[in-house]
């Protein structure tokens, strides 16, 4: 019945993301399991593609293979592994399962297998559970076989996407834009204002235009130019970064146009500047607003003529740039108060492209707390860290001034602060809310207030069928606090009907 199931997913016509995840979902029930979950090898590290039953932020994490001995086993067979529950070996989900409200519990039955697709190692399929014996043999033959049709499922979704590019005229994945395997040039997230960012990105990156990124302090805006780099047809030539805020205007012309041996004291060789570097490629000036008034009307000269001259020189060389530029000024408030120059401006805002903030992006945000943590994780030699109920609903009231720079910071600090209480390595780290150390509104603090009232003892003993009450009342007002008390969110948050969530509050004493 089940692989009838699959085999049917296959042949239905839906997107891959959800397909996928109908697979993991559908894995999961079958095995009666606490996770089941599928990794992309991206280089050295796995990403999960599609999970069911870890928490919200594990999406955002990125496993590099040689820190998690589970992950690295199972690459290094074609069979199934199953570790058993005595096994030394640390769980990368350990503590992440959202079956645990409120604990930080070890995985103790765990199984694998990695997938190949027309040769070459795609991924691993985990399935954990917290209840030791879950898996045996026999689920190691099982997985198996199923495993061939989450290949399959995998490779027509491939197949999907090569479709669709020859209809609308756009490379694929193998014709010379590759996903980032640099993790730190991955853009993270699954919001809709995301999603149309990069839908934007990728459409005008195929023209030669030059675009111009507005958007706060801390929205990432050089990960979006190396996006529209990677997608543009000069991929194969590279991106040069310049920090315009750093060029002190002395240096700045030898730096942009480079110089001739003797031009000034110091300069004992001839240099090109990074406009000859980009040659071919892409030239992004960041923090474009910060150039001086007279480097402005040289380089609007080097965009109007397509060639530089460099400093002591009076030789012309052309150049084949392409222009991105960047800034978190009002560049159109500069030109009324004359601090920069509008023909320049005009110029590069030929295609203007607004990153959102990190608060309109609020679906990301956990996801890109989970990816901060697995790397504190690692830079800190922590077995497992995660995130507490409350910890996670901070994060999502709070208004980030600082957008994903600050998330990056309070995570980071909200780690070492662990530590320096005298946290064991060994241990599941938890952050809590007060590690986060964030100013927030205080009906905030009421909402959260809510989830550690329903907190059950850990020594009171309950019956099986009260346990489960707790836990869906737990669920249900920790998904009403994340979503100001929504009920239509909330349901969707939760997976369930709108009129069933309110059937099911009203027994549970829910108002």
């Amino acid at each position: 019945m089940l692989q009838q199931s699959l085999l049917a997913d296959l042949v239905t016509d839906v997107p891959a993301p959800v397909r996928l995840q109908n697979l993991v979902k559908t894995l999961r029930q079958h095995f009666h399991c606490g996770a089941v979950v599928l990794l992309k090898r991206d280089s050295d590290a796995l990403r999960p593609i599609a999970m069911h039953g870890l928490v919200d932020e594990a999406l955002g994490r990125r496993f590099v293979v040689a820190e998690h001995p589970r992950l690295a086993t199972l690459l290094a067979s074609r069979n199934p592994v199953l570790f058993e529950p005595s096994s030394s070996l640390p769980d990368p989900y350990d503590g992440l399962l959202s079956d645990q409200p409120g604990d930080a519990l070890p995985v103790h039955d765990c199984m694998g297998i990695s997938l190949y697709i027309e040769g070459q190692c795609w991924g691993v399929l985990t399935l954990d559970a917290l209840q030791p014996g879950t898996f045996n043999d026999q689920s190691t033959i099982e997985l198996q076989r199923f495993s061939l049709i989450v290949e399959a499922a995998i490779r027509v979704g491939s197949l999907e996407q090569q479709v669709r590019a020859l209809r609308q005229n756009q490379p694929t994945s193998g014709s010379g834009n590759p996903s980032p395997n640099n993790l730190d040039n991955e853009i993270i997230g699954k919001s809709s204002a995301l999603r149309q960012v990069i839908s934007e990105l990728h459409t005008v990156a195929k023209a030669e235009l030059p675009v111009l990124l507005l958007g706060e302090t801390g929205v990432g805006k050089e990960l979006f130019a190396r996006e529209l780099h990677r997608y543009s047809k000069r991929a194969a030539k590279p991106m040069i970064y310049v920090n315009c805020a750093a060029l002190p205007e002395s240096l700045a012309e030898s730096e942009l146009f480079g110089h001739s041996k003797g031009a000034f004291s110091g300069a004992t060789s001839e240099r090109g500047g990074r406009f000859e570097a980009a040659h071919g490629g892409t030239l992004f000036l960041d923090e474009v607003g910060e150039l001086p008034l007279s480097i402005q009307a040289k380089l609007l000269r080097v965009l109007q003529n397509g060639e530089v001259q460099r400093l002591g020189s009076d030789r012309h060389r052309k150049v084949d740039v392409r222009i991105v530029a960047a800034t978190n000024r009002n560049l159109q408030q500069q030109v009324r108060d004359e601090q920069f120059r509008a023909d320049l401006y005009h110029r590069l805002s030929v295609y203007p492209l607004p990153i959102p903030p990190l608060r309109d992006r609020e679906d990301d945000i956990l996801l890109l707390a989970g990816h901060f943590l697995e790397l504190n994780r690692s830079r800190l030699g922590l077995r497992a860290i995660r995130l507490s109920a409350t910890a996670e609903i901070a994060l999502k009231q709070y208004r980030w001034p600082g957008n994903i720079r600050e998330l990056e910071h309070v995570i980071s600090r909200a780690a070492i602060k662990l530590l320096s209480a005298g946290v064991e390595h060994s241990s599941i780290a938890t952050i809590t809310e007060q590690e986060l150390d964030l100013n927030l509104p205080s009906h905030a603090s009421a909402e959260r207030q809510v989830l550690e009232q329903t907190a059950i003892p850990a020594s009171e003993a309950i019956s099986l069928r009260d346990a489960v009450d707790f836990t869906q009342k737990q669920m249900i007002q920790r998904a009403l606090a994340l979503e100001d008390g929504k009920w239509s969110r909330a349901a969707k948050r939760l997976g369930v009907d709108s009129s069933n969530l309110h059937k099911l509050a009203g027994r549970l004493g829910i108002k």
